[in-house]
């Protein structure tokens, strides 16, 4: 088969998808991508591309959003006219993200060939991230910059032939309107290698002896440490769970910019709003700013960590949350619907009330306490993701199901035994 794969920032929601088609099928596959240098990928040809954006400025972003969005979705729609008229080559299926537009005008090129899009978020002031922190108050004009975001979603679900929604919550933040097109299923958890591992041993360059699970390891997540994934919340209850368990130490991942929402006004970012909030409760040498770390070194962590801390408003779900349950992570997490939807309190792991940092610490020191207490959540959580979230029983399928549904029959692809 030939398939067309479309994220501006390859390879995205599809790194194991792809990186399955490649290894263990002879198909034909091409990747349109924004991002300058892609990873290198066996068996797939990626063709970059440059959106074509004017200069100007808009007030509160309300057309820029769009001109944004319709430059990226030209930009793509050239490179994929490139491959039709230059090299003859048509997909058989395309597959991409919508959110910043690159689907927008692929039917121009290829109007025969079906799409499934991904359709990850669609904004709003309610149910959200959006006016979920009392601090930070939404202003008049939010509803219109949200709608304004919406405008892409909008206009996609008419250029698609199916729409994929990862979560069951996140599908339900699409107008009813959608549903009918929609399926959902995850990307997909690789649980065949993120598993437990007792033995497993990380070296720190701060730490005199390399750390395993007998040290008393507490985790934190995040890509940027910022508000939406409860950074802050997470600060304000570091010194009490310095001080229950002295013998403690806190691994925090993640980088100083912020993805998702408003940036700290802070010259140091959140992280040192945060350090200037708490800073002369906490024992710092027992805290230890990890960055953005390789992804075999972040495996080791959450492998070794005795109590993972997982926070966020109502917002996507991270895949580290995920990851963590296949891992068997004993996982403390924040009390809101997309969690709860991975998450059964008391069985799959501990939920505690978002804006509640004193509650968050008494339940990690209490976790870390009494292990045998709480010994059941891990495997428990493992359980879950493998029966729910598995990519290659559960996940890869449903996708191959989902596109041969769409394609002829001479052009299905096997579904795995």
């Amino acid at each position: 088969m030939k398939l067309l794969f479309v994220h501006q920032n390859m390879p995205g929601q599809y790194r194991e998808f792809v990186q399955w088609l490649a290894e263990t099928c002879d198909h034909d596959i091409v990747f349109l991508t924004q991002r300058k240098q892609p990873p290198v990928m066996k068996g797939v040809r990626e063709v970059t591309y440059k959106a074509h954006h004017h200069a100007s400025e808009h007030a509160y972003g309300l057309v820029k959003t769009w001109e944004n969005a319709a430059g990226s979705g030209f930009g793509c729609a050239m490179a994929a006219q490139g491959l039709r008229d230059k090299e003859g080559w048509t997909p058989d299926i395309i597959i991409g993200h919508v959110g910043w537009g690159e689907l927008t005008f692929m039917k121009e090129i290829y109007p025969d060939v079906p799409i499934i899009g991904f359709f990850e978020y669609y904004y709003s002031v309610k149910g959200g991230p959006v006016g979920f922190d009392p601090e930070s108050p939404v202003n008049d004009h939010a509803p219109f910059i949200m709608q304004a975001h919406n405008t892409v979603p909008l206009v996609n679900i008419d250029r698609v032939d199916l729409a994929q929604c990862p979560t069951e919550w996140q599908k339900s933040r699409f107008p009813k309107a959608f549903h009918d097109k929609m399926y959902v299923c995850h990307d997909g958890i690789r649980t065949d290698m993120l598993q437990p591992d007792p033995d497993v041993k990380l070296r720190l360059g701060r730490i005199d002896h390399p750390l395993t699970r007998a040290d008393e390891i507490v985790t934190y997540v995040a890509r940027n440490l910022e508000a939406t994934r409860g950074f802050d919340q997470f600060m304000r209850a570091l010194p009490d769970i310095l001080e229950g368990r002295p013998n403690a130490r806190v691994m925090v991942v993640g980088g100083n910019d912020t993805s998702y929402g408003g940036k700290s006004k802070h010259p140091n970012g959140l992280r040192g709003q945060m350090e200037a909030e708490v800073g002369h409760r906490v024992d710092w040498s027992r805290v230890h700013f990890l960055g953005q770390v390789p992804y075999d070194a972040y495996r080791k962590l959450i492998q070794i960590s005795r109590c993972h801390i997982y926070l966020t408003m109502p917002f996507v779900l991270s895949w580290s949350l995920l990851e963590s349950m296949s891992m068997q992570a004993t996982i403390v997490a924040s009390d809101v619907d997309p969690v709860r939807e991975a998450i059964t309190h008391g069985e799959t792991g501990m939920l505690v009330d978002f804006f509640d940092p004193a509650a968050l610490a008494a339940q990690v020191v209490d976790v870390l306490a009494r292990p045998d207490t709480y010994a059941h959540l891990g495997p428990n959580a493992r359980a879950h993701v493998v029966k729910t979230y598995d990519f290659l029983g559960v996940c890869l399928p449903e996708h191959l199901r989902q596109i041969n549904a769409l394609v002829p029959a001479d052009k299905a692809i096997a579904l795995p035994a």
